[in-house]
């Protein structure tokens, strides 16, 4: 399993620990934690009669659909198992809700249309909520404050976003970071990519001026890849949550587990088993 050093996530994002920290869960003051104990203790005895009368596109399974190309959030170790911070959250979900999480890797695309055509009942895959995607599935709270972050060779002329005009970029195809620069700079300046791994090897061999990607996955590029660097000024800050078909059933059960995760602690738990804290 990867980590990544806190210090320097959060210097290169330019976001404090808060930030990063999942989001507040923004209950009222009486989410104390005598009231947390205390529904805590009943989850356990209440997850068998919740599984029951939740409808999901496998009986007893919770279906994640995501795209495990992604570090920290989701990544392939060398034994082939997917783990990442969005996997252990969906498995606290799941357990929650007393469902088995069951995990299907796929493409970014294929996995935001999975559960759009009920394939799958949720997407985790360092989903950015945009007005375009809520068009077409319904989303939970956010969970986690991310970054999109520049990465350029050392010694590059690009300094800003603003710099980027007239310049070759990478993306992942489907990701916002896709989307913000075509809108930005036009499709003719973007060349999209089936995941952030080959577009900063295409950075490396010239291909690319830049590549703009979420900054988790960004530091580990840059980490393993001498060479490059990431731009102080980030490209834009965006929420990441669980994406879910539109008007699909779960979506009150999804945040109901996911405000106990984060009041309890256990999603701060998860973050700080992928991210070191020095």
């Amino acid at each position: 399993m990867k980590k990544i050093n806190r210090r320097s996530f959060l210097a290169a994002a330019g976001l404090t620990a808060a930030a990063l920290a999942l989001t507040a869960c923004g209950g009222s003051a009486s989410s104390t934690a005598s009231s947390t104990a205390s529904s805590a203790s009943s989850s356990e005895a209440a997850s068998t009669s919740a599984a029951a009368e939740l409808t999901t596109v496998e009986a007893g399974k919770l279906t994640m659909a995501t795209n495990a190309t992604f570090p920290p959030y989701e990544m392939t170790t060398d034994s082939g198992e997917i783990e990442g911070i969005d996997v252990d959250t969906a498995k606290a979900i799941a357990e929650k809700l007393g469902l088995e999480l069951q995990i299907d890797d796929m493409d970014f695309d294929a996995a935001l249309l999975s559960v759009q055509q009920g394939k799958a009942d949720i997407v985790m895959a360092g989903v950015t909520v945009t007005d375009e995607r809520k068009a077409v599935m319904d989303f939970s709270d956010s969970y986690a404050t991310g970054i999109q972050s520049i990465i350029v060779p050392n010694g590059s002329d690009i300094a800003s976003p603003d710099d980027l005009a007239g310049k070759k970029i990478g993306t992942q195809r489907g990701t916002t970071g896709y989307i913000y620069c075509s809108d930005d700079f036009g499709d003719d300046a973007v060349v999209a990519y089936d995941d952030g791994l080959t577009a900063v090897q295409a950075l490396k061999n010239g291909q690319v001026d830049a590549v703009v990607i979420d900054n988790a996955p960004a530091t580990e590029y840059v980490a393993a890849n001498p060479g490059l660097v990431i731009l102080d000024t980030s490209y834009a800050e965006e929420d990441y949550a669980i994406g879910m078909a539109k008007g699909s059933a779960l979506e009150d059960a999804v945040n109901a587990a996911l405000e106990e995760l984060k009041a309890d602690g256990t999603l701060q738990s998860i973050v700080d088993k992928y991210i070191t804290a020095e």
